[in-house]
């Protein structure tokens, strides 16, 4: 299983969603649930996909109640639960027990976490399962809410994908804003004054490029030092050409196809021999997954 994002990248944020929906009192569940009365939630996957985010279940919970206890279904680990793909009618996930007001306070924010990040996964995995059979990988983008992008892009992995950059000082990416203003036939030279200043700055430095056109690709291949080329909203026999010509020269960087890649697209660009495809859909058009939280008492 995957390392979850430790509660530093997430404690503000789960206090912010708690802000926002309980704020001072939860006034429902205090005029009709006797303060003393306990009981137990069971959460329960009620669509096919994949489960993602079941350890944040814990820290939302101790966020409106210490007392608030989450418990495994018998038989089950987290690292069985945890991106595991069901389609199951109903699967079981986890068990809430504790002060039923309380439960009854978190219960949106719980779903809301777990809906969204199985949502993700469950989406990215639908593009992985695509380009099976292929080179290609399935990446994410920079394109997730604010401040959801450490659980995004967990939940991208969950689902069999990778993730690129997270911040922009991650990485070097060129892209046509940067070059708006750099003629075609100076690019190569700028391009390789900018690699050798981020060399020198740390050789390890991921370092792509956006290329838009075969000219802009061309100059491109004359430059040393870069690991991606990012072709730009190419159709598939001009990135067909690209990888072609890349694979007659002496370049040994990798290709990234982006811009609208669709489930129905994915599988063609993939067999054109690029060998990631970055999918801003799966974390800015994914939809939740339906995920409830049945209480007993």
């Amino acid at each position: 299983m995957y390392p979850f994002p430790s509660i530093d990248e997430i404690k503000d944020l789960i206090q912010l969603a708690k802000r926002e929906d309980l704020r001072d009192d939860d006034v429902t569940s205090r005029l009709l649930i006797p303060e003393n009365a306990t009981g137990v939630g069971t959460l329960l996957q009620k669509s096919v996909g994949i489960a993602c985010g079941l350890p944040i279940v814990e820290h939302v919970c101790r966020a409106y109640d210490e007392r608030l206890r989450v418990e495994l279904i018998p038989g089950f680990h987290m690292e069985i639960i945890e991106g595991r793909f069901s389609d199951a009618k109903t699967t079981p996930l986890l068990r809430v027990r504790g002060p039923l007001r309380s439960l009854l306070s978190a219960e949106r924010v719980v779903l809301n976490f777990l809906q969204r990040m199985s949502g993700v996964a469950t989406l990215t995995n639908r593009y992985v399962r695509r380009v099976e059979g292929t080179k290609s990988k399935i990446y994410d983008t920079r394109k997730t809410i604010p401040g959801w992008r450490a659980l995004d892009k967990y939940a991208v992995r969950c689902g069999g994908g990778f993730n690129h950059r997270v911040r922009l000082y991650d990485g070097l990416l060129v892209k046509d804003n940067h070059l708006s203003a750099v003629p075609l036939k100076e690019l190569s030279g700028f391009l390789s004054a900018i690699i050798a200043r981020s060399r020198s700055e740390d050789p390890q430095r991921l370092i792509e490029v956006e290329v838009d056109t075969l000219d802009q690709f061309r100059e491109v291949l004359k430059v040393d030092g870069i690991d991606v080329v990012l072709l730009d909203n190419m159709d598939c026999p001009r990135m067909q050409m690209a990888v072609e010509m890349r694979d007659r020269s002496s370049k040994k960087f990798e290709f990234e196809a982006s811009g609208g890649v669709t489930l129905e697209t994915v599988r063609s660009i993939a067999l054109t021999g690029v060998e990631r495809i970055a999918v801003g859909a799966v974390t800015h058009s994914a939809t939740a997954l339906d995920i409830g939280l049945d209480i007993e008492t």
